[in-house]
């Protein structure tokens, strides 16, 4: 009664293996191959044997063709000859433990991979390929936003809003991957060049304000009066301001976050950038600069446990030769600050 059954079985699924060849077109040996594994493979599951995939390649496209060969299956099954109820759910059976040795197989090879010593590579690839189809749609978002294509209603505003943080939010987070893989050495310029201030303070609010106007937070600016232009490291400067604005909106949920620029002497600045937002649980202050971390367990306020922003920060602040600190009140506020030496530009 077995060896019935299973001739029944293995009937049914080499004419659906038929099927999908044939649909496949110039699939070659190749994929035909491919596919009688993956039968040969249902067939033993369905006797209750482990499926042996070992001979299937990783680059095979072993997904899509079990879902092609399940459908083609259920299509043959609802026709004379109809198999018996044992017959049908024992192929099913059989499909699914396949799948779920595939889904085991790839998540083993993908663990192999990012624990080789080719991982880094691994994420910078990731994260680079990410970047690129993130900041084009923050581009777009932004053009429809300032009404570049035409009039937009209140209510499409509010979702671009919500479109434009998500977005940026992975932005970042590629960003930051990227940078803690060379170290954010690519971010200091070789030599120091003069730049201004104040365009650096607009710059940021520039790029956070969609996020600010989506929780209906302000932000608030504050240059110093004179020596606004200075010898430093605008795109690494510009960088930190940005990270810090950033955390600084994602856990305020009224109020403000300022960015404040406090002349200390004659060639010394001291940058801040404050919140009036839930503050750091004391647990979480340790860890606070980590690249990863455990989340916080207060059920209050939800940390990442990829700590990037502020490791890249504070990596950043130390390479200009200042030291990232933070004051924070629980529940009430944060302000991180850092002071740095920037010579005032000659004028022009």
């Amino acid at each position: 009664m077995l060896a019935e059954r299973a001739s029944d079985v293995c009937a049914l699924l080499q004419r659906a293996a038929d099927g999908v060849v044939s649909a496949t077109g110039d699939g070659g040996a190749e994929i035909r191959r491919h596919i009688g594994l993956l039968s040969h493979a249902i067939a033993q599951a369905s006797l209750g044997e482990p499926p042996n995939l070992g001979a299937l390649p990783s680059y095979a496209p072993a997904r899509r063709l079990l879902d092609a060969l399940r459908s083609e299956f259920l299509r043959l099954a609802s026709q004379p000859p109809l198999p018996t109820a044992a017959q049908l759910l024992s192929a099913l059976r059989g499909m699914d433990e396949v799948g779920g040795a595939l889904d085991a197989d790839a998540a083993q090879r993908l663990a192999s991979r990012v624990s080789s010593p080719n991982a880094l590579e691994t994420i910078v690839a990731v994260a680079h390929d990410m970047r690129s189809p993130l900041t084009s749609v923050l581009f777009l978002v932004d053009a429809l936003r300032k009404e570049h294509s035409g009039p937009i209603t209140q209510h499409q505003e509010r979702q671009l809003l919500l479109v434009y943080a998500a977005v940026f939010a992975l932005s970042s987070l590629s960003s930051d991957l990227l940078d803690l893989a060379r170290g954010g050495d690519r971010l200091l310029d070789p030599v120091p060049m003069p730049f201004s201030i104040s365009e650096c303070l607009h710059v940021v609010r520039d790029i956070v304000q969609p996020i600010a106007e989506e929780k209906k937070l302000d932000v608030l600016l504050s240059a110093p009066e004179k020596g606004d232009r200075r010898i430093g490291q605008p795109i690494a400067l510009t960088r930190v301001l940005l990270n810090l604005t950033t955390n600084a909106l994602k856990f305020t949920n009224q109020g403000n976050g300022t960015v404040s620029v406090t002349g200390v002497s004659r060639t010394e600045l001291e940058f801040a950038v404050s919140d009036t937002g839930s503050g750091i649980p004391p647990e979480i202050l340790d860890t606070l600069f980590d690249a990863f971390r455990q989340q916080g367990q207060s059920g209050k306020t939800v940390f990442s446990s990829a700590g990037l922003g502020l490791s890249i920060c504070q990596k950043l602040v130390m390479a200009m030769g200042g030291t990232l600190g933070v004051e924070t009140v629980y529940g009430e506020r944060t302000r991180f600050s850092f002071r740095l030496k920037l010579p005032l530009a000659p004028r022009v």
